[in-house]
């Protein structure tokens, strides 16, 4: 290679990694590739290893006709297609390397497919090779450039591992994204409040059912970008609880992280404050701390079962842990369910026995933990515009 040949190189190959990162930079860089291994188009296709069907990745240089017929004609035609199976990666060949350049121009596949494009040769090189597929690059030779020779299988043995690990990169980081995206999504569909914390307390990211938090302003709101707990026995909570979450590590056996916090309308909730592992040399704007809010009441149907079936609970004591998570003390649920307190006493005295609990706020908290994890849309939430 000349000098101005070695910077042409070096210029491609940063327009194959900088085409990983942006997709719209794909179809220019295969466009580079196809001038600089002197191709005519250039097409990067897989064929699955049982040879029932191909995917075309990228084209450049190819009409819509002529991928069709490829794929639903002259594939099986294609004297290169399934040589490589024979050839160590990233081997590139030409037609001659397989068969006589007369008997090539001889079949149907030249006639009908290669020549009606301008082209005389073609050349291939395998990027990817697997137990399930094989992917290559295949470059047409325009008639006026002569057959493939030595110096067009050079250049593209030379690119092919650099495209490979572009195609690599661009799964990772679509991979990537997508489990972002995919999270983000999976979080808004959750009835638990979720919010991320950087180190200094900053709001990162906060989930559908947090967001609805901050604006009903009961128990949290944002000011700025950061929380504020609405009253006083709730900020208290807050406030230990994120100082024990900052000195897990120091007594990672110490004191209970999570809470139960009543708002200003009176519902409650249970908190959790849980610290994420993180390297001490990360920015301190990365996420750090997981904040966990949930509203201590059942689902109708089915949680009740499933809290009865755990702790083997009668009808009646079912119905009095109900009432604690809704009303809270004893006159309340004696009056909701039209008992006396004695017998609301009574039934207090079973369900500690029975689920190990000594307080009414340990009752709310081992309810909540049977309440279903995901937002119960309606109707009106699956309309689509």
């Amino acid at each position: 290679m000349t000098i101005l040949q070695a910077n042409r190189f070096s210029s491609l190959v940063g327009e194959i990694y900088d085409a990983a990162v942006d997709p719209a930079l794909r179809s220019g860089a295969l466009e580079q590739v196809s001038h600089f291994v002197g191709g005519c188009a250039a097409t990067i296709l897989s064929r699955d290893a049982a040879r029932l069907s191909i995917e075309i990745h990228q084209h450049f240089g190819t009409e819509s006709r002529f991928r069709q017929l490829y794929r639903d004609r002259y594939v099986e035609q294609d004297p290169l297609l399934d040589r490589h199976l024979a050839f160590a990666a990233g081997h590139a060949i030409g037609v001659t390397d397989i068969m006589p350049h007369a008997d090539f121009v001889a079949t149907s596949f030249y006639r009908e497919w290669v020549e009606p494009q301008g082209a005389i040769d073609l050349a291939t090189v395998a990027l990817e090779r697997s137990d399930a597929r094989t992917t290559v690059l295949q470059v047409l030779r325009h008639r006026s450039r002569g057959t493939v020779d030595e110096a067009m299988r050079e250049r593209m043995r030379l690119l092919a591992p650099h495209i490979q690990r572009s195609r690599i990169m661009g799964r990772q980081i679509r991979a990537r994204s997508h489990t972002v995206d995919d999270l983000a999504d999976v979080l808004d569909g959750l009835s638990t409040a979720i919010c991320l914390l950087d180190a200094d307390g900053r709001v990162v990211h906060a989930n559908a059912a947090c967001r609805q938090l901050f604006v009903d302003a009961n128990l949290l709101a944002m000011v700025g970008d950061r929380i504020v707990v609405r009253n006083t026995q709730a900020d208290k909570i807050f406030r230990g609880l994120f100082e024990v979450a900052a000195d897990g590590e120091t007594h990672p056996a110490g004191r209970r992280r999570i809470g139960l916090a009543t708002s200003a309308d009176g519902q409650h909730y249970l908190v959790q404050v849980l610290p994420l592992k993180r390297e001490r040399s990360l920015p301190r704007d990365v996420a750090a701390t997981v904040l966990l809010v949930q509203k201590a009441a059942m689902v109708p149907s089915l949680v009740p079962d499933a809290i009865a079936a755990a702790f083997r609970l009668t009808r009646s004591e079912l119905r009095v842990l109900m009432a604690i998570v809704e009303v809270g003390g004893v006159p309340d649920i004696a009056a909701k369910l039209g008992i006396a307190e004695t017998t609301v006493k009574t039934h207090l005295g079973r369900l500690f026995e029975k689920t190990g609990a000594g307080r009414q706020a340990d009752l709310v908290k081992i309810a909540a933990g049977f309440t279903a994890p995901f937002v119960q849309r309606t109707s009106r939430d699956d309309d689509t515009m």
